[in-house]
């Protein structure tokens, strides 16, 4: 919002805009009126009429096959915002926090943070969790995160939507007042009440034409009953004539950008504030590996390890359920990670949003919760005599296979997470991905035993070379030697799969992790792309009020 005294602006249009999506034709011939600082453009039209699409190329946020959109400001103008239609926030924090977590984002001072709240009506509920404020309030809360980079031009995908005409009304109001301070307002509803508040109304007929254009009052006066109601169906537009490839436009100066150092602190910040506030994830995170380490204590004797009367296959699977505990582990805290929070995160890449710090933020607060649990896992297993009696070296290689064993499955969490679009089907991937790591591990058939297809399965599942890094840790092959018959035929069921020094298993497991966190990325940019392009400046002189 613009403080007392600016008179700076931004002036948008748009002339013949075109749009094929699926080899079909969603916009065609669209022209959109010079609207400028201290207006309020509305777009209408019946769903599926094509008005989202026509914001998101408005907003640089999608290429048009034709057309061009045109934008006037000042050098040091060009500053927009877009708010989805979707109430995108973190639901878990308090509003307050979810606001200055937004504003260091965007490289804004937090000191903003309670001022937008007030200019919104939010002081009274800023340190309320989001999931408990009204749809209104929500609403709100969105637009709010956008005017904390006090954006020149704004964007709005049907604010109104599922508001009480009460609520909607003062959403809508408050819009106009925004517009009032210098801003250039563009949204789209399906509510006739929010167009009458609009300085110019642009309606999209159902075929994605042109329909009817122009002030509340003239379309009014051409409606066939005079109610704005009747012209959501109308076809009025002319024939729409060819035009030529869309301009391709040029970067702008948008929000204020942040290098990837900071929004990693940002981020990481944010993640930890996020799992002291979802109680529920928190008691997971800390429960999870402590009900393992129960069930491990109660599953296996001690002494297994004991070299002078050793159990060579009681040995083989505490080393396997450790391998397998650690890729639980990281799998479990992995998964939930990003598809809970998918449509914050694309509705951050549409802004400043990097990436690269965000998987790492990812990794800087699990990572140590995930080497806290292995940590508790051997120590537990070792007072419990689960585990050899042997030198520190020998933990402290046990302790690396199941720290890399972790990572690795926490970056195949990330990885299947952002595949997913909800929770609930990351829970359903959870067992499809525990399952083969059970079978294609070695521990229950030697991989020099199984058929050949098995053994290239195998090559793939991180919890082999877990199993084989820590058989090789323990020395697997001296206990069984002195395993009796058991032991000679452990040792000759399995051939050489702990001759391997551990440093090897521990090169494939980092691999692992490192190539799995590439995909995850490529699978994000993918699914979250940045704006495609960003509004271009076709003038550098002030707009015209």
């Amino acid at each position: 919002m613009a403080r007392a005294g600016e008179h700076v602006g931004v002036e948008l249009s748009a002339h013949g805009i075109g749009l094929r999506l699926g080899g079909s034709t969603v916009l065609s011939g669209i022209a959109v009126p010079r609207v400028g600082p201290g207006q309020v453009l509305g777009v209408a039209g019946g769903s599926g009429a094509g008005k989202t699409l026509l914001l998101e190329v408005l907003a640089g946020l999608r290429t048009p096959d034709t057309g061009r959109v045109s934008v006037q400001a000042p050098p040091d103008a060009l500053r927009y915002g877009f708010v989805p239609q979707d109430d995108i926030v973190h639901r878990a924090l308090p509003l307050r926090t979810a606001l200055e977590y937004a504003a260091r984002l965007r490289g804004t001072d937090p000191g903003e943070v309670p001022l937008v709240l007030e200019e919104l009506g939010l002081g009274a509920v800023a340190e309320q969790p989001v999931r408990t404020l009204s749809g209104g309030q929500r609403k709100r809360a969105s637009i709010a995160i956008e005017l904390l980079s006090r954006p020149r031009l704004l964007f709005l995908d049907e604010p109104t939507s599922g508001l009480d005409p009460l609520a909607g009304a003062q959403l809508t109001e408050y819009l106009r007042r925004l517009a009032g301070t210098g801003v250039t307002v563009v949204l789209t509803t399906h509510t006739p009440a929010d167009l009458l508040r609009c300085d110019r109304v642009l309606f999209i007929a159902p075929t994605g034409r042109p329909g009817p254009s122009g002030t509340p009052a003239e379309l009014l006066d051409a409606s066939p009953d005079g109610t704005l109601e009747a012209l959501y169906s109308a076809e009025t537009a002319p024939e729409p004539h060819e035009e030529g490839a869309a301009e391709e436009p040029a970067p702008p100066a948008a929000a204020p950008a942040t290098g990837a150092l900071r929004q990693w602190a940002v981020l990481s910040g944010r993640e930890v504030r996020l799992l002291r506030h979802d109680r529920l994830t928190a008691a997971i995170t800390v429960g999870s590996p402590l009900i393992i380490i129960a069930m491990f204590a109660l599953l296996f004797r001690p002494g297994v390890f004991d070299p002078d009367h050793p159990s060579p296959a009681a040995s083989a699977m505490v080393l396997f359920w450790i391998a397998f505990g650690a890729f639980f582990f990281g799998l479990a805290y992995g998964l939930p990670q990003i598809c809970g929070e998918l449509a914050v995160l694309r509705r951050e890449r549409r802004t400043v949003l990097r990436l690269g710090p965000y998987l790492l933020a990812k990794l800087t607060v699990l990572g140590p919760v995930l080497l806290l649990a292995d940590a508790l896992l051997l120590v537990v297993l070792r007072a419990l005599d689960r585990l050899p009696e042997a030198a520190v070296s020998v933990h402290v290689s046990l302790f690396t296979t199941t720290a890399l064993a972790s990572f690795a499955a926490l970056a195949l969490g990330l990885c299947c997470s952002a595949l997913v679009s909800e929770p609930s089907q990351a829970a359903l991937v959870l067992p499809l991905l525990c399952f083969p790591q059970v079978l294609f591990s070695g521990a229950f058939v030697p991989v020099p035993g199984m058929a050949a297809g098995g053994r290239w399965i195998s090559v793939a599942m991180t919890n082999r070379w877990a199993f084989e890094a820590l058989g090789s840790g323990a020395d697997l092959e001296r206990l069984w030697r002195g395993g009796g018959t058991e032991g000679r035929a452990l040792l000759a069921s399995y051939a050489d799969s702990f001759g391997r020094p551990a440093w090897y298993g521990w090169a494939v497991l980092a691999g692992c992790a490192v190539g799995l966190l590439v995909v995850a990325w490529l699978v994000l940019r993918h699914r979250c792309p940045a704006a495609r392009h960003r509004l271009s400046r076709t003038a550098a002189g002030p707009a015209r009020p």
